[in-house]
């Protein structure tokens, strides 16, 4: 009997230049589906759900096109069992399956999920990479292997390395490896940045069956005008848009932040990119090219610093995330309990800066890497929430939140839970650094300057709150040695109100 492979992709899994759609054999059936398993798990923005079936729809017609056997299940078929197991158990016994095949999934959920499935299987079952990232899973453990330390400059350096990434031999092109020290600027007060590259998609049937299926979501859409790229053409467009429109001030302003402009020079690239619509390869080459093309145009400092984002530090923390997981997801060093303030999913603070952050993430699904760190995650961590709460609003309400790349950037780097695996001191600050890198505090209710007293900023009495509660664990780190020095020099009255204006303002988390 000749053999019938089954081939799962997964939604994250839009890979058109995958080895697997190389040739055209109807022995092999492809399947994609929309089940409640992922909708449910976690409480996602509308966007986000839409956005997945969008373009796993988009990608179905694809291959169905280039003359590939599809099996697609929508979401309200109802033959759909709503699991990825017993869709596949239905079709192994409808279609006489000899073989099932999978790429590695780039959630652990999901990778054990398949994992025991395929081994209780009768018929035969194989694995192959995604063919997506630089690194593999294991790599970064392999790299740092008998080190204390996961410094992500160096496994950036040996990515660069071993990729040949801007690099002369063996040495970086411009002698330097790092030019971080060149992006930190604030947006000049009368600067206005170009508008976003925008697609207005039009989503009202998906969005129809989402909502007939009363599937639980967050934010909110616009059925007629979806910003976000469905299919790799679109993705394309949005590179293209990106390094010839928004590469030569990307450094210089990726940590900047102004109100009503949720776009900036960021790429937005990431949901194209977790979804393996477009490659991290052709992103970053496509980025040099320009560069070389313009070089009197784009500095180095924008070009190194957008590529060290994507070679560096996400194949670094997926790296993080194979190594450290199941573990990590418990992870919470400072044994945070609260909840999050009721307005994290409404907006409605009187706090301009996370009024601003938050309303943009319920509008469009998307914040830059600063307003998820310094405002929303700052936040977060100075008022004690729970890192379980924490993974779970950006999980849900970011387009392009997969776990692996979620929950290494926010248990770890935002919210110091993991104990300093990923990041070497908590991300925390007062009113000044938010006021040196935005245009929030001018206009907000609170005091940037006041630190204790009526509309004193929350963020300044929280942040001396934060080192006080927590110098057992943070007092003899080498990088923050400096703010105790400074807080054990403080009169002790000042320490004294400081304490109860964050008590104050703990209690009344939800009136802030």
């Amino acid at each position: 009997m000749a053999t019938k492979t089954l081939r799962l992709i997964l939604g994250d899994q839009l890979n058109s230049n995958h080895s697997w759609f190389k040739t055209v054999d109807n022995t092999f059936i492809y399947v994609l589906m929309e089940v409640r398993t992922e909708t449910d798990y976690a409480t996602h923005h509308i966007q986000k759900v839409v956005g997945f079936f969008t373009a796993m729809r988009a990608f179905a017609e694809e291959l169905i096109a280039k003359k590939h056997s599809v099996i697609y299940i929508k979401l309200n078929e109802k033959d759909n069992q709503q699991s990825f197991e017993k869709n596949l158990q239905k079709i192994f016994s409808e279609k006489n399956i000899t073989h099932f095949e999978y790429q590695l999934p780039d959630e652990f959920r999901l990778d054990q999920l398949l994992s025991i499935f395929s081994n209780h299987l009768a018929i035969t079952h194989s694995v192959v990479d995604s063919q997506h990232f630089f690194a593999t899973r294991n790599e970064l453990g392999d790299f740092f292997s008998g080190k204390k330390m996961f410094l992500m400059e160096s496994f950036y350096r040996d990515m660069r390395k071993k990729h040949h990434v801007l690099m002369e031999g063996s040495q970086p092109i411009s002698g330097k490896w790092n030019h971080d020290g060149d992006n930190r600027k604030k947006l000049p007060k009368n600067h206005k940045p170009i508008l976003p590259l925008v697609f207005n998609n039009v989503v009202s049937e998906i969005v129809n069956e989402i909502k007939a299926a009363n599937i639980k979501t967050i934010g909110t859409i616009d059925p007629k005008n979806f910003v976000w790229p469905i299919n790799r053409q679109q993705s394309l467009e949005l590179l293209d848009f990106f390094v010839t429109e928004c590469l030569h001030l990307f450094g210089s302003y990726q940590d900047a932040m102004t109100p009503n402009e949720w776009s900036l020079y960021h790429s937005r690239l990431s949901f194209s990119m977790n979804l393996k619509m477009i490659s991290p390869l052709e992103v970053v080459t496509k980025a040099i090219e320009e560069w070389q093309k313009r070089p009197d145009e784009i500095e180095f400092n924008q070009l190194e610093g957008f590529v060290r984002q994507i070679i560096g530090w996400r194949e670094y923390i997926r790296g993080i995330y194979w190594l450290k997981m199941p573990d990590y997801a418990k992870m919470n060093f400072f044994n945070n309990q609260e909840k999050l303030p009721q307005w994290f999913w409404t907006g409605k603070t009187k706090m301009n800066c996370l009024k601003d952050a938050i309303q943009q993430s319920l509008q469009f699904a998307y914040a830059h890497h600063i307003q998820r760190l310094m405002i929303t995650g700052n936040f977060a961590l100075l008022a004690g929430i729970h890192p379980d709460e924490v993974d779970a609003w950006y999980l849900g309400i970011y387009i392009d939140a997969i776990e692996w790349v979620e929950i290494t950037n926010t248990r770890g780097m935002s919210q110091f839970a993991d104990g300093g695996i990923v990041g070497t001191k908590p991300y925390v600050s007062s009113a000044a650094y938010i006021d040196k890198m935005s245009h929030y505090c001018g206009s907000c209710y609170y005091d940037k300057s006041v630190k204790s007293g009526p509309k004193a900023c929350p963020f300044n009495s929280l942040y001396w709150n934060f080192y006080d509660k927590n110098e057992d664990k943070l007092g003899k780190n080498p990088r923050i040695g400096m703010m105790y020095n400074l807080w054990r020099k403080m009169k002790p009255e000042d320490k004294t109100a400081l304490l109860k204006q964050a008590e104050y303002y703990l209690k009344n988390i939800n009136e802030l």
